[in-house]
């Protein structure tokens, strides 16, 4: 029975290597460590307690490859025609139980690429989400340098910014998606990127094998078990939707008077730039208007003068260009020769044109 006692103790102990080990490597063990589990056996022959015998059994852990991306902003970011830095915002997580460098890159997944550019990758110093200035000082950057293994508190995630300008071709409602996609390399040292790590083939050795973890953030840039993982995050373009149209109307002539007026020289032409901005569109801002007048024709600036969403800016009048709505912050000027090749100039000022909104700028002209 005593015998039978020491040898189910002897069972244990192996059982407590396996048990034991497994919650280590779960917590993430550092890849490297050796694990050695010790064993005694004692016995006794005839009553008399003989001389134990001991055991002892290491094996070393083997290195887990594992990486996650994830986008942390809300979706869609929402940029403008012509904007500089959009910014996306990243997390890169090292879950290897082994410090790896991270080789960062990006792909545009969807959209028209010859409206956005300067795709570029900053690590996010104070991890705000912000582009800021000790961010654009400290420059661009494709790895990320010895990042620290699995400890269990966080301190192997670093925040990275995805930084784009949105051209002025961009319109209304174009959405970029671009995916970052981080690939685990072999701590290469401070300041180099080490080589891709690959998973160990064949049978495990003694030695530190890899084992590739990862799976797969579904963005098409990545697979399972390749060291490498992705997410992606939106841009989407809010653009307004502005149109022009300019249209004349004869209000009288020399011989007619307004009664069937014709286009003949001394006929007084009224003018109507219409500007829209379309449904669903962003407000437009800083709309500005510049009209050449044609040679033929002299600004009848002492009859009519210059109107802007019916209010008189320049003299007063009749308004007929009835497509204008009311606007505050708006101005006109007549330039002599102020124009292109020293043409006679319109200029104008609107308001902010929301979505859905028209706002006019009309005056006249004497055909010479």
């Amino acid at each position: 029975m005593t015998r039978t006692t020491q040898l189910l103790g002897a069972v244990s102990a192996f059982a407590l290597v396996a048990m034991s080990s497994s919650p280590a490597l779960a917590v993430g063990t550092t890849a490297g460590t050796d694990i050695t589990n010790n064993v005694t056996v004692t016995f006794e022959v005839g009553g008399e307690l003989q001389n134990e015998v001991t055991d002892s059994d290491t094996f070393t852990v083997d290195r887990r490859i594992d990486v996650n991306v994830n986008f942390t902003g809300a979706t869609p970011v929402s940029v403008s025609p012509g904007q500089n830095q959009a910014v996306l915002s990243f997390d890169v997580t090292n879950l290897s139980n082994a410090a790896i460098d991270l080789d960062l890159s990006t792909v545009l997944t969807a959209g028209n690429n010859a409206n956005i550019e300067n795709i570029t990758i900053y690590q996010d110093l104070d991890g705000d989400g912000v582009l800021d200035q000790a961010e654009i000082d400290a420059g661009p950057i494709t790895f990320l340098d010895e990042v620290a293994a699995d400890d269990g508190n966080g301190t192997q995630t670093i925040s990275v910014l995805v930084v784009a300008d949105i051209t002025t071709d961009a319109i209304n409602d174009d959405i970029f998606d671009i995916a970052l996609v981080a690939d685990a390399h072999e701590a290469g040292g401070n300041g180099v990127l080490g080589a891709e790590i690959t998973a160990t083939a064949g049978a495990n050795t003694a030695g530190v094998d890899t084992v590739l973890a990862d799976g797969n953030g579904g963005t098409g840039e990545d697979n399972d078990n390749e060291g490498d993982f992705s997410d992606e995050g939106q841009f989407e373009v809010a653009g307004a939707l502005i149109t022009v149209v300019k249209s004349s109307r004869i209000v009288s002539d020399p011989v007619n008077g307004s009664t069937d007026p014709k286009a003949i020289p001394g006929a007084v032409i009224e003018y109507c730039i219409a500007v829209s901005n379309g449904a669903d569109a962003a407000t437009a801002t800083a709309v500005n208007v510049a009209d050449d007048l044609p040679a033929d024709v002299t600004f009848a600036e002492n009859d009519f003068g210059i109107w802007v969403d019916g209010d008189a800016v320049v003299n007063a009048g009749v308004a007929t260009c009835s497509n204008g709505t009311d606007g505050e912050g708006t101005s006109a000027t007549y330039t002599a020769g102020g124009g292109t090749g020293g043409l006679d100039l319109i200029s104008g000022t609107l308001s902010d044109i929301p979505a859905s909104t028209t706002r006019s700028l009309y005056f006249r002209v004497t055909i010479n």
